[in-house]
């Protein structure tokens, strides 16, 4: 029973470091739009700014699952842990990147494009741009195998 309990106090720690990656991800992706996502996505419904975090989002999510995965071997759960932080935020920085390089090679403010709603549909832009996000965090995730 005391197993049971260790691994769900080990499986909450690092949900919240998995949490705490995501808030850094989302408050990122809030920096390189022109709005707050909060009021784009919650308040305005807009479909564009949406597809952009819920890809972000799914990038952030993989990149800590395969952290999570190559920390399990590592000596100790602080150890683990540290690991999975250091390497979610460096995951979170490379999406950022992307983000910014493709802002600057594409016509217009990305993060503004990507927050286009004409005639309630999303810009093209915000598909391209959460693709992209699992795209970069894929390519990170095996950079941790």
């Amino acid at each position: 029973m005391a197993e049971i309990f260790e691994s769900a106090g080990i499986t909450i720690a690092y949900g919240v470091v998995g949490f705490i990656v995501m808030a850094a991800g989302f408050a990122a992706l809030d920096l390189v739009t022109p709005r707050k996502l909060v009021e784009v996505v919650w308040k305005e419904r807009n479909k564009g700014a949406s597809i952009v975090l819920s890809g972000q989002m799914l990038g952030v999510g993989l990149v800590i699952s395969q952290a999570i995965r190559s920390s399990e071997f590592q000596e100790g759960l602080l150890w683990g842990l540290t690991s999975t932080l250091v390497y979610g935020l460096a995951g979170v920085l490379v999406m950022t990147l992307v983000f910014a390089v493709v802002g600057i090679v594409t016509p217009g403010r990305m993060g503004a494009t990507v927050m286009e709603d004409v005639d309630n549909r999303p810009h093209p832009a915000a598909w391209v741009q959460g693709t992209m996000y699992i795209g970069t965090a894929l390519m990170v995730s095996a950079a941790l195998s």
